[in-house]
């Protein structure tokens, strides 16, 4: 059996309250701690857009988790993100490995990344989602 990375990094809806695939991933990892990636973050409407960017100074922030049961949570996270093996192409988002950036180092992690077009979408410069959604309200 091939091993595949156990950890995985979310930034958006999956961190919200009242999302029943957040619950999932409360129920099914372990928060490992917060991190970030170089990178740009966007708003698309109901859910944001992380794009990775090496040579940005900007990050987008968010938690890592440690899964009980990677194939299985990522084939639900999938589905969750638009790119499992029955959603049409082409997709929004592709799961990319990742180094995350954390207090204790790197650790590389899954994150959904955006593929589509982002002109004329708002940029959350702050790479925060949670705190930009709390500044929207």
């Amino acid at each position: 059996m091939t091993a595949i990375n156990r950890y995985l990094f979310v930034y958006g809806t999956l961190l919200t309250q009242g999302n029943p695939y957040a619950a999932y991933l409360q129920q099914h990892c372990r928060l490992v701690g917060e991190g970030k990636f170089r990178g740009r973050l966007y708003d698309i409407g109901e859910y944001p857009a992380a794009i990775n960017d090496v040579n940005s100074n900007l990050f987008v922030y968010g938690s890592i988790y440690l899964m009980d049961d990677a194939v299985e949570i990522l084939s639900v996270i999938d589905e969750y993100e638009g790119i499992g093996p029955s959603e049409p192409e082409p997709h929004e988002y592709t799961r990319s490995l990742t180094n995350i950036e954390t207090e204790n180092g790197i650790v590389a992690c899954w994150v959904y990344i955006y593929k589509w077009p982002l002109e004329g979408k708002f940029q959350i410069t702050k790479g925060d989602y949670l705190q930009y959604l709390k500044q929207k309200q």
